[in-house]
C-alpha cells in the first residue's frame, strides 16, 4: 500500500501498458454487445505531470513525451495517442490518463467499468473523479479479492487489467493464482496481466507457471529497453488470455516503434509468444 503511481505516471511501462490496452478496448468496441472492465489496481483516473512527484522523477519525458513528439507512429497507436492529446486540448502536455480514466475514454452508454483500488486517499479521489458517472463504480478492496468477488459479471464480453505495484515478495504466484481462479469464473473474458522485467529467472518461471494453466490462446508480450542486468528495471511484460485475432501483428507494429523510440541501448528487443496456443494449434513465436 505504499506505492504511489504519480512518480511514475506516463513512464515507459505506462506507454507499453496502455498502448496495448488501447488496442483490446477498441477491438471490444467493434460489436455492439455491452462488456465489462475491471481493473484490479486502479491508482487514479488522472495525473498531473507537473505534480511536483511527477517532476521529481520525470519518467513521463522518456516514456509518453517522446512518443507524442513523433510523427511517424504505426496505425496501431493511434488510439491511445488519441486518448492522451484528447486530455491535453491547448495544455502542451501536462495531464496522464491512468487506466481507469484511459478505461473510461473507450466505453459506450451500454459499458461498465469496475475500478479496485485497495490504497484509501487514491480510492477516494477515484470515487470523487468518477462521482455521479453511472457507467463507472470504485471498489475500495484488494485486487486479487476482486477477482473473486467481481467475476463473473453479467457480460459475456469484457476485460479484465491486472496490474499490481509488485510491493510483495510473491506477486507473480498471486498473479497466476489469480488468473486461474479467475478464469475458472469467467472464460470468455480478455486477461492482461501486467509484470515488470527486472529479475530475469522470477520472469521465466512465472511465464512457466502462467503456460502450465493451460488455458487455450494465452500469449505473452515484452519490452526490453536494454540489455539484462541484475536487479534493475529494464522492461516490462503482460500475460494475455484470449487477445483478438489481430491483436499479435497490431502489438508487434507497437513494440517495434517502442523500442526506436524508448531503447536506451543497442540491447532494446521486444518479444511476443505464444505459451498456450488455441487447442489443436502449433505453437508460434514472433521475436526481435
Amino acid at each position: 500500500m505504499n506505492y504511489r503511481h504519480a512518480f511514475h505516471a506516463g513512464n515507459f511501462a505506462d506507454v507499453f501498458k496502455h498502448a496495448l490496452l488501447s488496442v483490446l478496448l477498441r477491438h471490444l468496441k467493434t460489436k455492439d454487445k455491452p462488456f465489462f472492465v475491471l481493473d484490479s489496481h486502479a491508482g487514479l483516473g488522472l495525473y498531473d505531470l507537473s505534480d511536483e512527484r511527477s517532476l521529481r522523477t520525470g519518467e513521463w519525458r522518456d516514456g509518453i513525451a517522446r512518443l507524442l513528439a513523433r510523427s511517424d507512429a504505426p496505425d496501431a497507436l493511434a488510439p491511445y495517442l488519441a486518448a492522451v492529446r484528447g486530455f491535453n486540448e491547448g495544455e502542451g502536455l501536462r495531464w496522464y490518463p491512468g487506466s481507469p480514466r484511459l478505461i473510461r475514454n473507450f466505453l459506450r452508454g451500454q459499458d461498465r467499468l469496475a475500478a479496485v483500488e485497495m490504497h484509501p486517499e487514491d480510492a477516494r479521489l477515484l470515487s470523487d473523479e468518477f462521482a455521479g458517472d453511472p457507467a463507472v463504480r470504485i471498489h475500495t478492496m484488494d485486487g486479487y479479492n476482486a477477482l473473486k468477488s467481481l467475476l463473473p459479471p453479467p457480460e459475456r464480453r469484457g476485460l479484465v487489467l491486472v496490474d499490481p505495484p509488485f510491493e510483495e515478495a510473491d506477486e507473480f504466484a498471486q498473479l497466476a493464482r489469480g488468473l486461474k481462479e479467475a478464469h475458472r469464473r469467467w472464460a470468455t473474458g480478455i486477461y492482461m496481466l501486467w509484470y515488470p522485467i527486472k529479475n530475469r529467472d522470477a520472469v521465466a518461471a512465472f511465464r512457466a507457471e502462467a503456460a502450465s494453466l493451460a488455458i487455450p490462446r494465452t500469449m505473452a508480450a515484452e519490452l526490453r529497453l536494454e540489455a539484462d542486468t541484475p536487479n534493475r528495471l529494464i522492461g516490462c511484460g503482460i500475460i494475455l488470455v484470449n487477445p483478438p485475432w489481430t491483436f499479435e501483428a497490431e502489438a508487434a507494429a507497437i513494440l517495434d516503434f517502442l523500442v526506436k523510440v524508448l531503447g536506451r541501448s543497442a540491447g532494446a528487443s521486444r518479444r511476443i509468444e505464444w505459451l498456450v496456443p488455441e487447442e489443436g494449434a502449433t505453437p508460434r513465436a514472433a521475436r526481435q
